[in-house]
């Protein structure tokens, strides 16, 4: 058999399996996790893969791109940590998001690239990614490994700063302690914004040199004049670069050591609403209860 209809045979298996671990049933994600190759984004192989059970990198047999398609994380600069995310989650958080045709989708901590051609995918032809990454080597692989895809331009910049023209999605894929004014700014009417929010306190696992931070996964939507807000999943993820300070950091610990996430509903950027209603309150906002 050629070896590109074989992979396609593979990519086809692999969505099915990233959909059920995702808990999902979303044609249009499926379809964007069978079209995609990973292998274009992860650079040559053999690949480190992350192991939980030895919480460490274990490298591929060899460079055949079938060891990509498992729900494993593989290593993109492993001497800091840095992974090409968990591919279920990352279907979960699409479904959640539901970017859809002609859209436009700001991907901040686009990597190397792969989860921004999956979003561009979702948009087709007539919508675009802005993806923004913060490391300029990052920055640099994601620009040469998207040079095919039209409907996407890749930013070197911090993302919780860099300009954009009114998003229907942003697509955050690193732990923030706050919403960025940008972001909250710059959704459209009726847009989504997949914040993941992560404390240093909140990570139990793993070992003093990761860098990952665990917490939970926000989507705020737009609606006129407010923002509606959910909790959509747990998370462990890199920090965002721009988007941690000291006092949020340790408001956001608080209100996990609180619980009740998972009740939040709004988000208000008003410094009046009570304290009983404010699950987490930042400067000027607040994430609350209905």
């Amino acid at each position: 058999m050629d070896p590109q209809a074989e992979l396609r045979i593979i990519r086809a298996a692999y969505a099915k399996q990233i959909m059920a671990a995702a808990n999902v049933r979303d044609t249009r994600v499926a379809a964007a996790f069978a079209a995609i190759p990973r292998e274009d984004f992860v650079g040559p192989g053999p690949w480190m893969m992350l192991r939980w059970w030895t919480r460490d990198y274990v490298p591929t047999p060899d460079a055949d791109p079938v060891y990509l398609y498992t729900n494993d994380l593989v290593a993109l600069l492993p001497d800091r940590r840095l992974n090409n995310g968990q591919p279920s989650l990352h279907a979960h958080l699409m479904h959640q998001a539901a970017p859809a045709d002609g859209e436009h989708v700001v991907h901040v901590g686009t990597g190397t690239g792969y989860y921004t051609a999956l979003l561009a995918h979702l948009v087709g032809p007539t919508g675009r990614v802005t993806g923004i990454e913060y490391d300029p080597e990052l920055a640099a692989r994601a620009r040469a490994n998207l040079t095919a895809y039209m409907n996407v331009e890749i930013i070197a910049g911090d993302g919780t700063l860099v300009a954009f023209e009114p998003a229907d999605v942003i697509y955050v894929n690193a732990g923030c302690t706050r919403p960025a004014a940008r972001w909250l700014d710059g959704l459209a009417d009726g847009g989504r914004l997949i914040l993941p929010l992560t404390s240093d306190g909140g990570f139990k696992g793993g070992t003093p040199e990761q860098v990952a931070r665990s917490g939970a996964v926000f989507r705020i939507r737009r609606e006129e004049a407010g923002y509606r807000a959910s909790w959509i999943s747990a998370v462990a993820i890199i920090p965002c670069d721009g988007g941690r300070d000291e006092p949020s950091e340790k408001a956001l610990a608080e209100a996990f050591a609180g619980g009740g996430w998972q009740k939040v509903a709004r988000l208000y950027r008003d410094a009046d609403i009570p304290d009983e209603r404010c699950w987490l309150r930042g400067d000027g906002w607040c994430l609350a209860y209905d």
